[in-house]
């Protein structure tokens, strides 16, 4: 199988990313339109738990990336195969697991969590999801760590398309029922999703397998060992991001009526930011997880051959890309954040305030993403989940200090998230720089998207008010100004010569 340079593989996981999101808009749009604020609320009230899974499972897609790109770099094709196994054989019983759990405790989960009752509908139709996604999940790091992401995007598209499908149709036929049947409906378009992009890894890994000529797979213990020393620091961190969220759910609305808000107003305000700000939080950080998902493959077999000058060179290259990706997001999200929520959610653009606060902590996540992504990559899996756990504390302390305060609200939540990631990012380049002994070069990684960035936010704010005075339509001019962003931008960073024309030509189609 062909393998894929850090840049292209990115780029196709991250085209592949949007395109998912874009999809998504069919899912959150019409489910915005069917149960509003409320129902949203409801929906993404059981989401956490879900997440809290895709968390504690992501540990073994990880090692199997890292240990099947170090197996096929030596050419030991039986021990790709062999690392494949075991790893489906884990994923399938934290699977099937999990997915017991839920449908057995999902009563006692939501009186223990204090949650509305209504949810219990969203958490029992989520408990199925567990058992398909992580079958998938293993395909997809098998993929991953053969350098090439085209099949993994392309079962992120058909997973999507089965959850709008499912999800949406089940929301509408479920409506009349009431808003928590429709909120339960539209969760259960998750484990469709998992289904159908499962079933295409599944019929692609049937074609690569015959390429590898590997008849008889052996048991090997060690696999299985390996496996687990790796995965177990890698879920621990993404645990502890999940855990922070499903905290937030229960945390959150309860300080929020310590506030002197209602029920419903701390559902809507909890809806607001979890499904309105996140979801569009997570468009830049989908590019974030591409530029991990092909890095981590890349930064190993380099490691593994002894190539110090090409793990320098990919940790610069990965910083910069970051860099490249995370701050005209947080400008233009920042910036536009009304006429955004305005042209995805039509007539309920309630909560823009706090996506534009949020949109400040993109820099510093996919920061502290891509430093973790790098660390992992040469075998320090421990230190960078310390950094994260240290952030989420900092995190959970602040907002449960400032959820509470009337004049500060759901905003207290947005600022603990802020100042978490500022110290996780911080404390893994620290970390970076003393382990691989890394010079990372500001000015070229950081200074120069800095500058394209705000020249192209100035310039896109002011194309914006202008067709908005012509037009009278935000909706209108917000769509003319993210297409001249995407444009402005992608012209500056060659006059800023972030990038040359000719190094992305050869690193696009050449590894």
């Amino acid at each position: 199988m062909k393998k894929q340079s850090l840049i292209k593989g990115t780029f196709v996981l991250g085209v592949a990313g949007i395109v998912a999101k874009f999809l998504g808009l069919f899912f959150r749009w019409p489910l915005q339109m069917l149960i509003g604020d409320e129902g949203v609320g409801y929906y993404q009230m059981s989401f956490p738990l879900y997440m809290f899974f895709i968390a504690a499972a992501s540990g073994i897609p990880v090692a199997v990336s890292k240990m099947v790109s170090e197996r096929n770099a030596v050419n030991d094709h039986e021990g790709v195969m062999q690392v494949l196994k075991k790893a489906m054989m884990l994923m399938f019983i934290l699977g099937a697991g999990f997915t017991g759990i839920l449908l057995i405790f999902s009563r006692p989960i939501i009186a223990f969590l204090k949650w509305d009752e209504k949810s219990y509908y969203s958490l029992v139709a989520i408990a199925f999801a567990p058992i398909f996604i992580s079958v998938m999940s293993a395909f997809r790091g098998f993929f991953q760590g053969l350098q090439n992401m085209n099949y993994t995007a392309i079962s992120q598209i058909i997973e999507q398309v089965g959850r709008v499908i499912v999800g949406v149709g089940l929301a509408y036929v479920l409506l009349p029922r009431g808003i928590e049947y429709s909120a339960g409906g539209a969760a259960l378009g998750a484990a469709a999703g998992g289904l159908f992009g499962g079933g295409y890894l599944l019929i692609k890994y049937i074609k690569v397998r015959k390429e590898f000529k590997v008849n008889v797979v052996r048991d090997n213990i060690d696999i299985m060992n390996k496996l687990l020393y790796i995965a177990i620091p890698v879920s621990l961190g993404a645990a502890v991001s999940s855990i922070m969220s499903l905290i937030d759910s229960a945390v959150v609305p309860q300080k929020l009526l310590q506030a002197g808000f209602s029920y419903k107003q701390a559902t809507i305000l909890y809806g607001q930011l979890t499904g309105k700000a996140f979801i569009m939080i997570n468009v830049p950080l989908t590019l974030s997880a591409a530029l991990c998902a092909s890095l981590m493959p890349i930064i190993a077999e380099a490691h593994v051959l002894n190539r110090r000058h090409e793990v320098v060179s990919k940790v610069d290259l990965a910083i910069k890309l970051s860099m490249v990706m995370a701050l005209p997001s947080f400008l233009g999200l920042y910036n536009l954040a009304y006429p955004i929520l305005d042209l995805i959610f039509p007539g309920q653009s309630a909560g823009f305030k706090i996506l534009q606060y949020s949109a400040i902590s993109i820099p510093f996540i996919i920061l502290a993403q891509t430093s973790t992504a790098i660390l992992q990559g040469v075998g320090q899996y421990v230190m960078p989940i310390v950094n994260l756990a240290i952030g989420c504390v900092i995190k959970t302390v602040i907002t449960m200090q400032m959820v509470s305060i009337p004049g500060i609200n759901i905003y207290g939540a947005v600022l603990g998230s802020i100042c978490g990631y500022v110290i996780a990012s911080g404390l893994n380049m620290v970390l970076l720089k003393r382990k691989l002994r890394v010079n990372i070069r500001w000015f070229d990684t950081m200074i120069k998207p800095a500058f394209a960035s705000i020249i192209m936010i100035i310039i896109v704010v002011i194309i914006y008010m202008n067709v908005y005075n012509y037009s009278m339509s935000s909706r209108i001019a917000c769509l003319i100004a993210i297409f001249s962003a995407i444009i402005i931008y992608s012209i500056l960073i060659f006059v800023f010569k972030v990038f040359k024309y000719d190094y992305i030509k050869n690193r696009f189609f050449r590894r």
